[in-house]
């Protein structure tokens, strides 16, 4: 038996979740189109026959703007230590940018295996794929370099394999039927702030938390309370919806996925309340789940 843990880093919006997701074959962390959506380090365990690996899915790096986006960057730093194996995920679909290009220089500190990951290629042909190693190849003397397509389940085998040779324990963390380490309460609420993202307008996904307030099991269906957050009294509108009509889409489409995930019926209430810069408190902040303030 051999086991390690691996941290899943890079820009916001690279296919960090999505990788994650796929390798574990469940809905674990959430997926989106808007940059910067995992807001917590999410642990999610792998098991095969002869292997236990424990990914560690980050919030992309990114230039601050609040004590939230403080708080993530230092999530992903901290996410370096007591690795066996970094995954640097990039978007092989775009140029090489600043932001790799900083995220890179914090290996030279560290002598943990860094595999570059270039995520997207179902968006690449072959030429393209190989234009990309060549462009990101030389941020870095990785140790291995693994074209991938997260979203397609493509050559995901093989970065496991890869993964593989750099993992020196020999116990297994956790039992075979855990996948994550993250309480259910923090995926249940992420699973409603994944709908917001996704049926919402642009200027609502960077405002908006979720947190669970109720959760109860009665046996053969599951109480929810979850609590919307946003910054603007003027977001409400948007996320209620004519009538309510967007509220209950949100709600109808989590607890679809909230019966997947507990394998049970699901009675969910959403509520939305405006706690202005909520982002910028440290009490909120700390209360929603978001530590070391």
């Amino acid at each position: 038996m051999k086991s390690g843990f691996v941290s899943i880093i890079g820009r916001p919006n690279t296919g960090k979740s999505t990788l994650l997701n796929t390798i574990l074959n469940t809905h674990l962390a959430i997926v989106s189109n808007v940059a910067g959506t995992t807001r917590n380090a999410i642990q999610g365990v792998y098991n095969d026959d002869d292997t236990q690996i424990i990914f560690i899915d980050t919030p992309g790096i990114h230039k601050p703007q609040d004590k939230l986006g403080k708080y993530l960057n230092k999530q992903s730093y901290e996410s370096l230590e007591d690795i066996d194996v970094i995954l640097f995920v990039v978007d092989a679909s775009v140029h090489l940018g600043k932001g790799d290009a900083y995220i890179s220089q914090m290996f030279k500190n560290i002598t943990t295996p860094v595999i570059l990951v270039l995520n997207k290629i179902d968006k690449l042909n072959d030429e393209q794929i190989l234009n990309a190693i060549n462009e990101y190849k030389d941020l870095y003397n990785f140790a291995d370099i693994i074209p991938i397509s997260a979203l397609k389940d493509d050559n995901i085998s093989r970065l496991l394999r890869v993964i593989k040779k750099y993992l020196t324990d020999e116990i297994k963390y956790y039992d075979d039927n855990t996948i994550t380490n993250t309480s259910l309460k923090f995926l249940l609420g992420e699973l409603v702030r994944e709908k917001v993202l996704n049926l919402t307008t642009e200027e609502v996904p960077h405002s908006v938390t979720c947190a669970v307030t109720h959760l109860k099991d009665n046996g053969n269906i599951f109480d929810v309370y979850v609590d919307i957050i946003i910054d603007r009294n003027s977001l409400k509108k948007i996320i209620i919806g004519a009538g309510g009509s967007m509220l209950k889409k949100i709600g109808m489409m989590a607890r679809r996925d909230m019966e997947e995930l507990l394998g049970k019926q699901v009675y969910l209430e959403l509520y939305v309340k405006t706690i202005k810069n909520w982002r910028d408190k440290e009490r909120y902040l700390s209360e929603l789940g978001f530590k070391d303030f």
